[in-house]
């Protein structure tokens, strides 16, 4: 982290707010002090912050965040701005100016959308701007997960490829037991899943609901994609930049998959499911080919054309995820038929994959936890 020219820092809303749920100018300014003075020493930093929600509890008059998703996404709409206002001012004090990026899974997974939101970040970065990346909870359909600010802050990494992950919290590194109790043991390293054998994930905080299992998730995605990751609370920021053995290291490893199957794989969920016959599992999971027609046995859900698709075993098990070539009202029609008869009978339109092997990703028994 020490030589690192392009950080991602990421920050949970526990660590942002006051007891009541609001947010802490102080603790802002002193995490905007660390950040601001490794940016002036020429290190790049992408920002990714949770705290909309609770930034717009006070200006709504809330006491507590609300439980229905309407109300979640008022308060992110107006937290948001008090939150970047925040920033804005507080990072002015180092004559550093802050850009506001607001990102869903869906746009990640359209190639376009994709695309340009690579190419602003960079840009940002190019011209000395701190990019403020958070989910856009004002629009985000499904139930609104503080959690998923660490997943996020993981593909952002690996989108603007960086040279590091810090994930700051409430919690000071990983431990192998509960931290509250006598005994519990700092793990300082972690380089492989058998370093985390028998270690509880239990979950933690008061504000947000991201618990060390998404922290270690997000983790696991930025170093399976090469990324090292040091977890560690929000008042140790200081000492994580700057290398010291702090919180908990987490070292890259594996192949590095391409952007795209990284979000596929991590930050989507399927719109539907298509049932493929064994023949067709194993073309797809073990020789990695397209998805056929003449494979499938079963399409189940209501998804558009470029939407992401689970695919399953005969046993029902989630294999992989792609996106799909057809609407699902086409699907049925095509089923067990191979592209040349589909070609002959429908036209040419017709002779391609249910979904192309390049928008395939395959899923590990550990990913089926959606």
């Amino acid at each position: 982290m020490r030589e690192a020219a392009r950080l991602v820092v990421k920050v949970g809303s526990s660590s942002l707010t006051t007891s009541r749920g609001t947010i802490d100018v102080d603790r802002v300014d002193a995490l905007v002090d660390v950040l601001a003075v490794r940016r002036q020493a020429g290190t790049q930093i992408v920002l990714v912050s949770s705290g909309a929600i609770a930034a717009g509890l006070g200006p709504l008059g809330l006491r507590a965040r609300p439980k229905d998703l309407a109300t979640q996404q008022a308060a992110a709409s107006v937290g948001q701005g008090v939150l970047v206002a925040r920033y804005t001012s507080s990072f002015a004090r180092y004559g550093l100016r802050v850009g506001q990026v607001l990102l869903t899974a869906d746009d990640m997974m359209r190639r376009i959308h994709h695309r340009n939101a690579q190419r602003a970040l960079a840009r940002l970065l190019e011209l000395g701007i701190v990019p403020v990346v958070n989910e856009n909870d004002t629009v985000a359909t499904d139930e609104i997960r503080f959690g998923d600010n660490d997943r996020l802050a993981a593909l952002v990494a690996h989108l603007t490829h960086a040279d590091g992950l810090v994930l700051l919290s409430d919690v000071d590194a990983l431990y192998d037991g509960d931290p509250r109790k006598a005994g519990a043991q700092r793990i300082a390293e972690v380089r492989g899943p058998e370093d985390l054998e028998g270690v509880e994930l239990g979950t933690s905080g008061r504000v947000g609901t991201g618990g060390m299992i998404t922290k270690v998730e997000a983790a696991r995605i930025a170093t399976g994609a090469g990324v090292p990751v040091v977890l560690t609370a929000a008042a140790h920021a200081a000492q994580a930049l700057a290398g010291a053995d702090i919180g908990t290291c987490f070292h890259p490893g594996g192949r590095h998959p391409g952007t795209r199957l990284l979000w596929l794989a991590h930050a989507t969920t399927g719109r539907g499911r298509l049932h493929l016959d064994a023949g067709a599992v194993e073309a797809v999971v073990d020789r990695r080919k397209s998805l056929l027609p003449a494979g499938v046995v079963k399409v189940e859900g209501d998804f558009a054309a470029g939407d992401p698709v689970d695919l399953c075993a005969p046993t029902g098990a989630v294999v992989a995820r792609g996106l799909a070539n057809y609407d699902a009202g086409e699907v049925p029609g095509l089923l067990g038929r191979s592209t040349r008869e589909l070609a002959s009978t429908l036209g040419p339109e017709y002779e391609r994959e249910l979904i192309h092997r390049d928008d395939i990703v395959i899923l590990e028994p550990v990913h089926h936890h959606k």
